[in-house]
């Protein structure tokens, strides 16, 4: 299972908007469905012996992403468009996601300045306190192809500097000590997701301070949300 993180930067010719000008107390009236997906650094479809090797030691990188079908907040239609949360967390993103964490949050390039704004605060609202200290905004386009039907966990996203590939897990050769099962809970809220394997999962922006590639990892969730 090849794993390996990067510290450091790489220069990038990025989209950017300012994060500081999004203040996450100010709460948005949000109501939206659409699918949704993570992965993180360390199995999430596991056994506690498993998790527990991990705790503290890896499994301190995120991403999270959504398509969202239908939405609106406010009087802001934001049908159509996709919006990635990267995260790095001082510990072990587990069972209660109240780890010291920086984001970056990469938006639609398609959207406006004022859907933007309004994606960043509907990210922030869903991934919680991981998501409070936003220190970059890039503006990417973002392309989330798959379906989260109950037995399909295969789904792509590219987001031009963070990109993941999901596959469904195998009941019999993704067994490693034989009492796996969904031990971390997804990471945002109002989710509806399964566990999935993790192909691949890149960051590759700026921001965090670091850069990293991961993959063949139970490491994943596929599935919808809806917000009303």
């Amino acid at each position: 299972m090849p794993r390996w993180i990067l510290c450091g930067l790489t220069a990038l010719g990025l989209g950017l908007i300012s994060a500081t000008a999004i203040d996450a107390s100010n709460k948005l009236a949000i109501t939206a469905h659409g699918m949704y997906v993570e992965a993180r650094t360390c199995d999430v479809w596991t056994g506690p012996c498993f998790a527990n090797a991990d705790f503290n030691l890896s499994g301190k990188q995120g991403i999270m992403a959504w398509r969202i079908e239908k939405g609106q907040a406010g009087d802001v239609s934001l049908d159509g468009l996709c919006v990635v949360a990267v995260v790095s967390a001082a510990n072990t993103l587990g069972l209660e996601q109240k780890s010291p964490a920086k984001a970056v949050i990469i938006v639609d390039s398609k959207a406006n300045l004022v859907q933007r704004e309004a994606l960043v605060r509907f990210a922030q609202q869903q991934g919680g306190q991981l998501l409070e200290n936003v220190v970059k905004v890039h503006a990417q386009p973002i392309k989330i192809d798959g379906c989260p039907c109950k037995f399909n966990a295969c789904v792509e996203l590219d987001a031009t500097i963070a990109k993941l590939k999901t596959r469904c897990l195998d009941s019999e050769h993704d067994k490693v000590c034989g009492n796996e099962y969904a031990f971390y809970p997804p990471l945002a809220s109002n989710v509806k997701a399964i566990p999935a394997g993790v192909v691949d999962h890149v960051f590759r922006g700026q921001g965090l301070g670091a850069t990293w590639s991961d993959s063949d990892r139970r490491a994943g969730y596929v599935g919808s949300f809806q917000v009303r």
